[in-house]
């Protein structure tokens, strides 16, 4: 596990409010902490190269995206084999439905978070997903029937 570089506070109003809004132009953000751009954009393209910063990205609602229906997918596996491993990676990872894949400690082996537009579209993942995945011993599904909260922002 890699170590987490040095923070300072500066650093970490920074990535605070970047989380929040990274439209923020630079000038706004070094207004924001105090500094003029030029540490401030240095500070930020440090923070990139040490992967503090992993990405900029754009948050989309998926149920106005045509992607209403979240699931949380609890596989139990029979096969710790390095080779399943790697083909169970590849599967997951051509499948633009799941949108995270934890590997688990205690009695679920694994956890997906999978974004499908109906139950024929989940019906149709499963069987892709089971018919790709040899060795799956147990799989669950829980519908999520609300978001309460939801958040990208790390409570740095």
């Amino acid at each position: 596990m890699a170590t987490a570089p040095e923070l300072d506070l500066t650093d970490r109003e920074i990535l605070r409010l970047i989380q929040r809004d990274a439209t923020l132009s630079l000038a706004a953000i070094a207004a924001e902490v105090g500094l003029t751009p030029t540490p401030c954009w240095k500070r930020i393209r440090r923070m990139e190269k040490e992967g503090v910063i992993a990405g900029r990205v754009t948050l989309l609602d998926p149920a106005r995206v045509g992607l209403p229906l979240s699931v949380f997918v609890a596989l139990e596996i029979g096969d710790h084999s390095a080779g399943w491993i790697e083909t169970f990676a590849q599967a997951v990872a051509a499948m633009p439905e799941v949108l995270e894949c934890w590997r688990m400690g205690g009695d679920v082996d694994y956890l997906l978070r999978v974004a499908v537009e109906d139950m024929p579209a989940y019906d149709a993942f499963y069987r892709r997903l089971t018919a790709a995945v040899p060795g799956l011993r147990n799989v669950t599904s829980r519908f999520a029937m609300e978001r309460v909260k939801g958040t990208t922002a790390l409570p740095i």
